[in-house]
């Protein structure tokens, strides 16, 4: 092993150190690539070629989209459809688990973890459950549903054409379920797995923000029921807006009539104001609710996305202390409306428009524009913000944007990844272009970490791979178990393939081992269709790094993970994933010996094939030169 082969295996060893000390991700892949780079060991080009990797981009592309999905509401209602019955967190896994796992075997796995993670997000802060209990599982379970079918995930579209590419006639193509023999154990077990002892063994993490920050701080506020709401005419109960975590509903005016205490039974009428008491995210999340509205704020949505909504904590010395917000003529004085009071420690009983304001009090306004801007020195504040995620919903647009995503969705399942990804850009700037979302929301949608740091794992990989480590390492296994018979080489080249997917991209774990699968096959004697088969599986089944599938840099994040705790929960279940096919893929795929006609019939071919290609341009073409590894093999036997 050469110097530079040793400093990429130094280097490697470091990012897995500084990502289990919890140092940002984005930053150590950076400084590795750029560390590589300066030593000569990859190119610049090769360093950050993994920036222009069509995953990467359609990954950015997604995060447009999704932001337009969200803003227009679908998001909210995908996750009324498939959440809005769940109360417990079992309950929200296994139905997790029913909807991703089916919908992963048609589509790629990126953008549903994309679409689902703000589905997750929400419904933990509804019911007060960590998200960090919830999203490990969905990627988990989304990359288990993948290996059901050839269209999955990308490795197995991968793995399918070097099959095609092969001569050999016992690999033959990939059928479009073939998979799923094993890929179906594989989800039993692996959902098993993450609602028992899995569950155990997920992190309880809250963010930051949700420990310390204002989502802490509990408001009063009075929610008004239009005619199209589809909450009228249901009762409290049936509303689900009883026992949401952070939200108290204390009464309902209407007209006249107060109804406190507030009943289950109690139904619900357009016209009635909803007194609500509760934490900032919930209050926020009550603007979604279609015909729920702020009592005083603007009817006209066009009107509404004018406006921002801001925080502001009244001064000892604030002209409004001592006055209700109609005395001190707040609307037309700060061109704003009050829709939330919080009081520090105590909770307010009165109508926002009847509380007399004190110093320190904190408002929730819809304001202008500008509110920020001209009053954040205002002595009558002691502070002002912005409040993030509290821009009204875009109702009028969600059929553009469902028109768009579920164009996106079709041509995800029939184009190639480069035209997937230009759709995808195109989806996002049109529901720019049909108001499904600003451009400014759009340029923030981009999670500019997570980019960073799928896009310089890329390169890592590459180094591993210019460098023959990972070449040298899944050889040294193969040849050290090949003695001990033909399941003990199927299980070493699953592992082999496994662990360097947890180190560079399952795409090329996949490409790597594939001719030494083959080679490992022709060794033993053995068919090569069930070595390529468990290729297929283990460069997707790996759940103990988050750098192992980009679905786990996804959730990394927002996730408030550490790098320990995929470890913890993904190692056993690597092991149960790779105990499951050493079981299931000999006794589906026979591991008898081909014919000899057959080799000699792909020997043949491979010469007719290769006939024509310069010796010097052998070794650029992949599948010739796992062809040739596959001929020197079987003459090596032959002559044994």
């Amino acid at each position: 092993m050469d110097a530079q082969a040793c400093i990429t295996i130094s280097v490697t060893v470091l990012v897995l150190v500084a990502l289990i000390r919890e140092l940002p991700a984005d930053l150590t892949f950076l400084s590795a690539i750029i560390f590589l780079c300066l030593t000569g060991i990859l190119t610049p080009a090769e360093a950050f070629d993994g920036f222009v990797n069509p995953s990467l981009l359609m990954l950015a592309a997604l995060f447009i989209v999704t932001t337009g999905l969200r803003e227009t509401g679908i998001i909210d209602s995908l996750g009324q459809r498939i959440l809005g019955g769940v109360h417990t967190e079992s309950m929200a896994l296994l139905t997790l688990s029913g909807t991703t796992v089916v919908t992963s075997m048609f589509v790629n796995n990126t953008p549903i973890v994309a679409i689902m993670i703000p589905v997750v997000l929400g419904w933990c802060r509804r019911h007060d459950v960590a998200a960090s209990r919830l999203l490990i599982p969905l990627s988990f379970v989304t990359i288990l549903g993948g290996c059901c079918s050839r269209i999955g995930t990308s490795t197995n579209l991968v793995v399918a054409g070097l099959m095609k590419r092969t001569a050999d006639p016992q690999l033959s193509e990939l059928e479009f379920f073939e998979l799923s023999y094993v890929g179906i154990p594989c989800v039993i077990v692996g959902v098993l797995y993450l609602l028992t002892v899995g569950r155990r063994l997920l992190p309880d993490r809250e963010q930051p923000f949700q420990e310390f920050g204002r989502s802490r701080r509990e408001y009063l506020a009075e929610m008004k029921v239009l005619a199209e709401c589809p909450l009228a005419g249901k009762s409290v109960a049936a509303a689900q807006l009883r026992g949401l975590a952070g939200l108290f509903l204390i009464e309902i005016t209407r007209g006249n009539e107060v109804i406190s205490p507030v009943t289950p039974d109690d139904v619900l009428q357009e016209g009635d104001v909803l007194v609500f008491t509760g934490l900032l995210d919930t209050i926020i999340d009550l603007k979604k609710i279609r015909g729920l509205q702020h009592v005083g704020e603007p009817s006209s949505e066009d009107s509404e996305h004018r406006r921002l909504v801001c925080e502001a904590v009244i001064s000892r010395s604030s002209p409004l202390i001592g006055r209700t917000p109609r005395q001190a003529r707040f609307r037309s004085h700060y061109d704003a409306v009050i829709i939330a009071v919080h009081r520090n420690g105590r909770r307010i009983n009165r109508k926002i428009g009847d509380i007399r304001l004190e110093n320190g009090d904190t408002l929730l306004m819809q304001t202008g524009t500008s509110f920020v801007e001209a009053h954040r020195n205002n002595p009558d504040f002691y502070l002002v913000s912005d409040v993030r995620d509290a821009r009204p919903v875009r109702r009028a647009a969600w059929k553009s944007a469902a028109v768009l995503f579920a164009s996106l969705l079709i041509l995800m399942f029939f184009a190639s990844a480069e035209t997937a990804m230009l759709g995808a850009f195109a989806a996002g700037i049109l529901m720019i272009a049909t108001r499904c979302m600003s451009a400014t929301e759009a340029r923030e949608s981009v999670d500019w970490p997570v980019l960073i740091a799928v896009g310089a794992s890329f390169g890592l990989g590459e180094a591993l791979k210019k460098t023959g480590v990972a070449e040298e390492l899944a050889r040294y296994l193969v040849s050290g178990t090949s003695f001990l018979g033909p399941i003990a080489a199927l299980a070493a080249v699953y592992l082999v393939t496994m662990v360097l997917n947890e180190l560079i991209t399952n795409n090329a774990a996949a490409v790597l081992t594939f001719p030494l699968a083959v080679e490992a096959a022709m060794i033993a004697d053995c068919n090569p269709r069930p070595f390529v088969i468990a290729v297929a599986l283990a460069s997707s089944l790996a759940f103990a790094s988050p750098i192992g599938y980009q679905t786990h840099m996804m959730v990394y994040g927002p996730g408030g993970y550490r790098f320990s705790d995929f470890f913890r929960v993904g190692l056993p279940l690597n092991l149960l994933m790779w105990t499951t096919c050493m079981v299931l893929i000999p006794r589906i795929w026979t591991l008898q010996s081909p014919p000899q006609s057959s080799l000699a019939s792909a020997t043949e071919h491979v010469a007719r094939e290769t006939a024509t290609v310069p010796d010097a341009d052998m070794d650029s073409v992949p599948s010739a030169t796992m062809m040739l590894h596959t001929i020197r093999s079987t003459d090596q036997l032959a002559q044994r």
